[in-house]
């Protein structure tokens, strides 16, 4: 954000261009100030940006622009910003990778079912894969939310429905009204996953994503009416 307010100054119609922040900062690492851009590096701008008709908005952008020169000083500090922040998103992108497959590893049906962040993060706060695996249902849908729930049987208010796998795409995409009830349902779909990913010998995804084909059904029981199938079947199935 502050890197596309200062680099506006100097080259207000890139952002305009460019959308995306991890190009945008390639980008500014590439050309520095606008008057080092031409035909020439219309390979190497294609190259960056994925789309040849971008480079050469681009270039023509950069002819035409009404922006302030860069002082020396002020496209040096620019540069070291745009590296900082090139670096802190390949060591992002290098984080998720390893998440991944850490957790693909470890709890390929939580992973499946519920995603690498979230399942990691339940993971983490249970205090490990057999500890989750012990949890009933009931304590995976407020796992990350005790201080509300202590709250709430302390002042006899309402207790949370749902702690970290409010994050989960599910309850997001459910209907104000059945954020609870999906909450629940996922929760159960969690216990499943994580007493399966702790126990098998074999390790697969297959159940996660029987599980999570389930939880779409369950979206569409809620919103049209459309008649779910249970677990035995599913679990049957897959087996």
């Amino acid at each position: 954000m502050r890197l596309k307010e200062w680099y506006s100054w100097h080259f207000p119609e890139l952002t305009r261009i460019v959308n995306d922040n991890c190009i945008f900062t390639k980008l500014i690492l590439f050309i520095e100030k606008r008057n080092n851009v031409n035909d020439e590096m219309k390979e190497q701008l294609t190259e960056i940006v994925l789309d040849d008709e971008k480079a050469q908005q681009i270039i023509d952008a950069a002819k035409i622009s009404m922006g302030q020169d860069l002082s020396e000083t002020d496209c040096l500090q620019i540069k070291k910003f745009s590296q900082r922040c090139v670096d802190l998103i390949a060591f992002r992108e290098a984080l998720t990778e390893y998440l991944s497959q850490r957790m693909n590893a470890v709890a390929p049906n939580l992973s499946a079912l519920i995603g690498d962040i979230v399942g990691s993060k339940l993971i983490s706060h249970a205090g490990g894969l057999t500890n989750l695996a012990k949890y009933p249902a009931s304590t995976i849908q407020i796992l990350g939310a005790e201080k509300a729930l202590f709250r709430a049987l302390k002042t006899k208010g309402k207790t949370p429905k749902y702690g970290l796998i409010f994050n989960s795409t599910f309850i997001g995409r459910a209907q104000q009204k059945n954020k609870g009830r999906i909450s629940r349902y996922l929760a159960n779909k969690c216990a499943i996953a994580s007493r399966v990913d702790s126990f098998s010998e074999n390790p697969t995804k297959k159940f996660g994503e029987s599980l999570k084909e389930q939880m779409e059904e369950r979206l569409k029981f809620l919103s049209t009416g459309t008649k779910p199938r249970k677990n035995k079947e599913v679990m049957g199935e897959v087996i």
